[in-house]
């Protein structure tokens, strides 16, 4: 279809624009913005399978509600993309993803229609709640809407939501987009839970005209009943927790939408969960027939759904630590491996195929799979927790608490650390050496390179006496070659890799490669470099970092990492060492103190000041030699008064 031909789509402006539509015009709308849909993704990657889910869901809701009067707010963000293309950002979402375009989630900032900014699973409800809370307080109207996903009902977090606006009996609207399909497959109670509401009655039995009661009654369990009787099969969990059920209804079904949303609109007088059943990647073949749904893409091909991947100079970190897992394991059947719904994202899928019975997907819910490994800890297993930098964020009162506090050897495997490039700021990893670094007892790791982190599998395998944490890049390795096997690393030990006199490049993490390509830059300019890779952030190797105060001029520390990380610890134990007393140069560099918008990882790298050229700058600015590239960090100079 080409653009010129989607005469209902281009008539679109804003949401506004859907209420002059009759209910069989939006029923076209729906058909063209899934192939607009499927055409931007197609060029820039991204979401595709969730955005394709909602479609219908997306149209119905900007027809019968008035946005942005009210408030729609998208759980994760994944399935936005339409809502985008309806709220006047057709003509950049072709630039989802990339540098300077549009975010892949919502975004504040970047539309009145984005109330809520998300990427996070599960704060959706809790979010809404605020937000009619702030309404009723303020003497406000308009509408609530919340659209959740499945998988998002994994994590506890939206049941504290629930369970706090059932009690307060606020007007709020919460749609379950329900696709049977997260990231990974659903798992846990309340999927099983979920099937069994749709299996209790054919949907198509389901089709019935909306009943609106006379007198409706406020909200709690019976009202949906009274509301569309026909639609009301079940959701006795939904109702015990306050909210009034309707469902399920067919989430591809414009007519039943409209009838159900109109009169949700009209009569709903407290917290509501309409229950929509959806197809993740729908009106797309390609993304029907695939495992995962086309939940995440490169660029395709609209024809064939070919994605436009190019092949892999070297395995991903991802696959690395997959395979050293299960080397471990073969010979320890004490490990056991934990993820919180990113069994494929993790590589875990793996180690699930050859010891099912020693695999766990805890859904999304970080804080219980934290304590959950520390009470098999306890217990004498030896667990992995595989989750996210960034994902790991919301478990670390548990790390503090229920592993740290009490000396367990739970072993952290922190994917994606640093910059990730298209997800953005709210996926990049910068945050872990600093949380995890200040719990006592802990001994946290950064691979260098791929064959470095398969000997930290096999260090934090043999780690039996406290918590530990490795954490590797998301992407390809450096391509270097991998042992056999990994061998345990002494604690708190590090590495010299190259030896000079002058300036001394102290790496922790995934920016050796750039710490190589400065110290020949340094070696050009006649400075004299040595390289040295930390290892690890805790414990400190102090008798390396004296050695490299003690007979460099200059110590420059790199990491992929938010200030208060490893340079944080090295200038802390420098300061006590009084090594600044005989006239010590040193430099901490690391993330800047500010979110990084989503480019490719390179860019970011470039805008957070940690490519070689920053190195080499930051370096000659220590001696006090002017660069081409001014530092990450170049000296404050007050104007005199």
């Amino acid at each position: 279809m080409n653009r010129s031909d989607r005469d209902i789509l281009n008539k679109v402006t804003s949401p506004a624009d859907l209420k002059s539509f009759s209910d069989t015009e939006l029923s076209r709308l729906a058909d063209e913005l899934r192939q607009e849909t499927i055409s931007a993704v197609s060029v820039t990657g991204g979401h595709l399978g969730a955005s394709l889910g909602v479609v219908e869901l997306t149209v119905a809701i900007h027809a019968v509600f008035d946005t942005p009067r009210d408030t729609l707010i998208f759980d994760v963000g994944h399935q936005c993309y339409p809502h985008k293309i309806l709220t006047g950002r057709r003509d950049r979402i072709r630039t989802l993803r990339q540098g300077g375009g549009l975010s892949g989630f919502t975004k504040r900032s970047e539309s009145e229609y984005d109330p809520f900014g998300a990427a996070h699973a599960s704060t959706s409800i809790s979010a809404g709640l605020g937000f009619a809370v702030a309404r009723d307080l303020k003497g406000e109207s308009g509408d609530v809407i919340c659209v959740i996903g499945d998988g998002a009902l994994s994590a506890g977090m939206a049941y504290e939501a629930m369970n706090n606006a059932g009690h307060l009996g606020k007007r709020l609207i919460v749609i379950l987009n329900d696709n049977d399909m997260s990231i990974s497959p659903p798992v846990g109670a309340m999927s099983d839970y979920l099937i069994r509401l749709y299996s209790e009655k054919p949907l198509q039995d389901s089709r019935a005209a909306v009943s609106v009661p006379s007198t409706p009654r406020k909200a709690g369990a019976g009202w949906a009943g009274g509301l569309v009787d026909d639609l009301s099969i079940g959701g006795s969990l939904f109702e015990d927790l306050g909210f009034s059920y309707i469902g399920p209804v067919d989430g591809h079904d414009m007519d039943q939408l409209l009838r159900v949303l109109r009169t949700v609109r009209e009569r709903a007088d407290g917290p509501i969960l309409i229950h929509a059943l959806t197809e993740k990647g729908k009106g797309y073949p390609p993304a029907e027939n695939a495992a995962d749904k086309y939940h995440g893409v490169s660029r395709f091909d609209i024809v064939t759904g070919q994605q436009q991947k190019s092949a892999p100079k070297a395995p991903s970190y991802t696959a690395v630590f997959a395979d050293s897992l299960l080397r471990e394991a073969e010979s320890d059947e004490r490990i056991v491996a934990v993820t919180a719904a990113m069994g494929s994202g993790t590589g875990l899928d793996k180690f699930q195929k050859r010891f099912p019975s020693r695999f766990f997907d805890v859904g999304i819910a970080e804080q219980h799979g934290v304590t959950f490994c520390a009470g098999m800890a306890a217990a004498g297993m030896r667990p992995f927790c595989a989750i996210y930098s960034t994902f790991l964020q919301r478990g670390y009162d548990q790390v503090v608490h229920d592993v740290a506090l009490q000396g367990l050897p739970v072993r952290f495997a922190i994917d994606r650390a640093g910059l990730v490039g298209e997800d953005g700021a709210t996926h990049a990893g910068s945050f872990d050496v600093g949380y995890l670094t200040n719990l006592p007892g802990f001994v946290v790791m950064a691979a260098a390179d791929e064959a470095e982190l398969v000997h930290m599998v096999a260090t934090a395998a043999a780690i039996d006496d406290r918590p530990s944490a490795f954490r590797y890049p998301r992407g390809e390795g450096q391509g270097v070659v991998l042992p056999e096997r990994g061998v345990a690393l002494e604690i708190g030990e590090g590495r010299v890799l190259r030896e000079g006199s002058k300036i001394a490049l102290l790496s922790f993490g995934g920016r050796l490669g750039e710490c190589f390509k400065a110290a020949a830059e340094l070696e050009a300019k006649g400075l004299s470099t040595t390289i040295a890779d930390a290892r690890f952030a805790k414990p400190l190797d102090h008798g390396l970092i004296l050695l490299l105060a003690r007979h460099h001029q200059v110590v420059v520390t790199i990491e992929e990492g938010a200030s208060g990380g490893f340079g944080a610890h090295v200038l802390h134990f420098l300061a006590a060492q009084g090594s600044f007393d005989r006239g010590l140069r040193i430099r901490t560099m690391t993330l800047p103190d500010r979110f990084l918008d989503h480019d490719t990882p390179r860019a970011m790298y470039e805008s957070a000041g940690l490519n070689a050229s920053h190195i080499v700058a930051t370096a000659l600015a220590a001696l006090g030699v002017e660069s081409e590239s001014p530092p990450m960090f170049a000296p404050i100079v007050r104007a005199a008064r």
